[in-house]
This record gives C-alpha cells, structure tokens and sequence, in this order.
C-alpha cells in the first residue's frame, strides 16, 4: 500500500510537469502571436523575468518528479532525457528574445526542450506503472 501512494505521488508530479510543459509551450506560441499582433501587450509576456521565472519551476519539478522517480524505480532514461529537455530549455534563453519563431532559434529551441523535457517525464510516468 505504501509503495503504491508513492507511485502514485510520482506519477502525479509527472503529470503535473507534463501539464506545465503544455503551458510553456503555449505561451511561447502566444508570446509569438501577441507580440507579432500587440507589441504594447505582448511586451509584458516577453520579459525575461517571467522566463526566468519559468524555468525554475520546471528544473523544481525536474529535479523532484525526475529524481524521485529514477531513485524509486531505477531508470536513468528518464531523468537523462528530463535533463537533455532542461538544458535546451536553458540554452534557449541564451539566444536573442524575438518575437519571431524562427529569426533567432529561442522559441523553437525553448519549445523543442520543452517537448523533450515533456517526454522524459511521460517515460518517468510509464515506467512507475
């Protein structure tokens, strides 16, 4: 009973990452639209704390959903895979911030990590099954 409450929290938290994944990309594909259409409005979503803020609660949800799942069940996959979607993530925030989704590579990259980081914890999730 107990391992299956801890299974479960897990999988959870990795549905939630997954969720928050969803959002971010989302919001990167709306920061593009808004700011392309209302730059005055599309400014506030494109500021870089707002970013930055993001990010921390995904390396937060990375690092709990992903570690906890890979020291319950022993799978590195995962966590690496989790890990290589986090990096893109941060790496994309290194690059020029534009509206455009292709000029400067962020919000592809940001998006592509995303997808990456997302899959990392649907294979967490699976493997606690």
């Amino acid at each position: 009973m107990t391992t299956t409450l801890r299974l479960d929290r897990s999988t959870g938290l990795d549905r939630l990452a997954i969720i928050v994944s969803g959002l971010c990309v989302v919001h990167c594909i709306a920061s593009a639209v808004l700011v392309a259409m209302l730059s005055a409005v599309g400014g506030m979503l494109v500021d870089p704390i707002f970013h930055e803020i993001g990010l921390t609660v995904a390396i937060a949800l990375g690092v709990i959903g992903l570690g906890r799942g890979a020291l319950q069940h022993g799978y590195m996959l995962p966590l690496g895979v989790g890990s290589l979607g986090l990096g893109m993530m941060a790496g994309a925030m290194t690059l020029p911030h534009n509206a455009g989704l292709m000029e400067h590579g962020e919000a592809l990259w940001t998006i592509i990590g995303v997808g990456v980081l997302a899959f990392g914890h649907d294979l967490n999730r699976r493997a606690d099954a």
